[in-house]
């Protein structure tokens, strides 16, 4: 049965498409040729209607838009440019007066002379490679066996490619593996190290005391008292105006029984006014009742360990069974000597307890921060790991706990090097004493803000090593020890940490890298320049890791300080007069706020007889620090100095920096570039304290 069609839908389909067609029609006839009426194609066209108006508007809103961004864009570069301009401007005044006040300054050590040829044979040789570059001969180089006429300069080139490439780039290249062994080596010792100290930390291994001082159950005798050992606590300094007054109350302040307790001040002082104001300082704490003295030695023989040795030597010594020592600028804690002597207790090979150091001016300057992140990882990791597992490392020389008859039995303090701490921890180890590292015990004390008094304390750490390390060989080999040990030491203590570091660092990245930019034969590759030492750059910056920003600068300035430890290990290894030098570190009496209030909390404490004494201790005290403050400012006035030695190395890597721009090797010249500026950085003295 069919469906009836539906009309009603026809007729208006029909309406539609006849509407439909006049429009088309009248469009047609106004605008182009019309289509005929029996097309089907029926086309409309849909036309949005726009403002003209509008379209000018917005037109002139782009354009004035698009010229506010291009004159804020200028400003911007126009500042950029000048704030680079005047920061240049300002360092090459700066450079340019230091350079026109610098008295000589290792102009006639042997280094700096090596350092001057190597700089005019690098010039000479950038010289003759433009020349050969402007020739074209980069790309067609002359032979000595062609036969085409060559010119003069041409077969001195040519002869210059024969020689380089037989004679001097073989031994060159022979050199280089060598390093690279070296380097590859110490690598894979920090990487140990740091794996050692991750097992420590995952497993939460740490030296653990038979006794604690907060319990004292365990620490009482027949009669009910607390024994406590005799313990000695001694301050060794020597004009050390800045810090005398903070490291004697830091120590005086120590949570003890007063009687159980004796502080020496060993005061080496050749300046009348400190030893007036350091024993001044004493005579007000022994008004307080402290037990405290004041030794002063007329004749300063054997510096540091002179003076220990003769504090040692005191009759009254023998009643006391541990020695505690701090540095002038050291601060510790009220509750220090309850934190290390009982680890002691119970331990009777023990020998040593070192503590941390923690910094109070870790963030005064770039030059802080870069020390902050070598002895944050010296201490966390080498320190820690060598604790841990060998029970031995080397004594840092202050905030640490001596056992008196561990030094007695090894020998006391000798005189024979500038490590003294170095050397009574080997002696010590070799007579089978054992060593703890507390890592969890802090000790504050200061870093050298200024960049002179950081050279010359890198100058005497690694000087010093050197010259143990050639009187203790055959003592090491004669020991009793087992041989594991003496390995230990040898190898790994001396040769690896002391020796092969400065060594190879020095000769890789500043004399043979840029010696590669000129005899392109011998090849450095660029894992050695750029990834592994950023890889362990990131693995000395692990345990500091706030310093995670300045990873680039402290690779940078680790090779720059290359050159001072280099000279100071050759200096110690020959017998040079420069490694027998001791130069107090400059300190500047860095004190939190909280410690001046914590030691004057103490102090008012009820450690006075009578209120008349405190009033007369905190009137000399005034007397004394206004006398101190203009004796300061009587003083002599420090400046910042030019180092030769690194600026002539900043030269020859921005010498080789421009040589490989010819070879186009990317990675070795953005290295020598950076290298270069940090050299030229250092060479000025622009990385520490400034002093106007």
């Amino acid at each position: 049965m069919s469906r009836a069609p539906n009309r009603e839908f026809q007729e208006w389909w029909n309406q539609q498409r006849e509407r439909n067609l006049d429009l088309s029609s009248s469009s047609s006839s106004s605008d182009g040729p019309s289509t005929s009426a029996g097309d089907p194609l029926v086309s409309v066209e849909i036309r949005t209607p726009r403002s003209d108006q509008a379209v000018e508007k917005s037109r002139a809103r782009s354009a004035r838009q698009l010229s506010w961004v291009c004159l804020l864009r200028f400003q911007q570069i126009t500042s950029l440019v000048a704030s680079a301009a005047s920061s240049l401007v300002s360092i090459l005044r700066t450079a340019n007066r230091r350079i026109a006040a610098s008295a000589a300054d290792s102009s006639s050590s042997r280094l700096y002379r090596i350092i001057r040829f190597f700089l005019i044979l690098v010039l000479a040789l950038l010289g003759f490679e433009l020349l050969a570059y402007y020739k074209g001969w980069h790309f067609s180089p002359p032979s000595v066996g062609s036969k085409e006429v060559l010119g003069y300069v041409e077969l001195v080139y040519a002869n210059w490619l024969e020689i380089r490439a037989k004679y001097l780039a073989p031994p060159l290249q022979s050199l280089t593996n060598v390093c690279i062994v070296l380097f590859l080596i110490q690598s894979v010792d920090r990487v140990v190290l740091v794996l050692g100290c991750l097992w420590i930390k995952i497993r939460g291994i740490k030296p653990v005391a038979s006794i604690d001082y907060e319990k004292k159950g365990d620490l009482e005798s027949e009669s009910g008292d607390v024994v406590y050992p005799m313990v000695l606590v001694q301050i060794p300094m020597c004009n050390e105006r800045e810090v005398y007054q903070q490291s004697i109350a830091a120590v005086c302040i120590q949570d003890w029984p007063r009687e159980r307790m004796l502080v020496q001040v060993l005061d080496d002082s050749d300046d009348l006014d400190v030893q007036l104001l350091i024993k001044s300082e004493v005579q007000k704490w022994q008004q307080r009742g402290v037990r405290i003295v004041y030794r002063h030695r007329l004749i300063r023989t054997g510096y540091k360990a002179g003076n220990l040795k003769s504090a040692m030597s005191c009759d009254y010594v023998k009643d006391y069974e541990f020695v505690a020592i701090f540095d002038a600028d050291f601060q510790p804690g009220p509750d220090f000597l309850k934190k290390t002597i009982p680890y002691f207790k119970g331990n009777d090979d023990l020998a040593l307890v070192q503590t941390r150091w923690a910094f109070v001016n870790k963030d005064e300057n770039l030059l802080t921060r870069l020390q902050n992140i070598n002895l944050s990882f010296h201490f966390e990791v080498e320190q820690q790991v060598n604790g841990v597992f060998i029970n031995f490392f080397g004594f840092n020389g202050t905030a640490g706990v001596w056992r008196i008859k561990a030094l007695e039995e090894c020998g006391g303090w000798l005189e024979r090097t500038t490590v003294e701490d170095m050397d009574i921890a080997v002696r010590a180890h070799l007579c089978g004493w054992k060593f703890i590292y507390l890592n969890d015990v802090k000790c504050l004390c200061e870093l050298p803000e200024s960049y002179e008094a950081y050279k010359k304390q890198q100058h005497r750490w690694h000087s010093g090593p050197m010259q143990l390390f050639r009187m203790c060989f055959f003592d090491v080999l004669r020991s009793k020890v087992s041989l594991a040990k003496k390995a230990n030491l040898i190898f790994l203590f001396f040769l690896l940490r002391k020796l092969i570091l400065p060594f190879y660092s020095f000769t890789l990245f500043c004399i043979i890298l840029p010696l590669t930019m000129f005899l392109p034969e011998a090849q450095l590759p660029a894992w050695v320049v750029c990834y592994v030492p950023g890889v362990m750059s990131i693995l000395n910056i692990l345990p500091a890791p706030r310093s995670f920003p300045f990873i680039v600068p402290y690779l940078l300035f680790e090779n720059t300080m290359s050159v001072t430890k280099f000279n100071a290990m050759i200096s110690g290894l020959l017998k040079f007069g420069s490694s027998y030098e001791w130069i107090v570190t400059k300190k500047l009496g860095r004190s939190s706020e909280a410690d001046l209030v914590s030691f004057s909390e103490k102090e008012s404490d009820p450690l006075l007889e009578t209120s008349s004494l405190h009033r007369s201790s905190s009137e000399s005290g005034l007397v004394e620090l206004n006398k101190m403050e203009m004796t300061k400012k009587a003083g002599k006035h420090s400046r910042n100095r030019l180092y030769r030695k690194e600026l002539g190395l900043a030269l020859i890597l921005l010498t080789a920096a421009v040589r490989s721009l010819l070879s186009a090797q990317g990675i070795h010249f953005y290295f020598l570039l950076f290298q270069g500026i940090s050299f030229l950085v250092v060479g000025l003295d622009l990385i520490g304290e400034q002093v106007s």
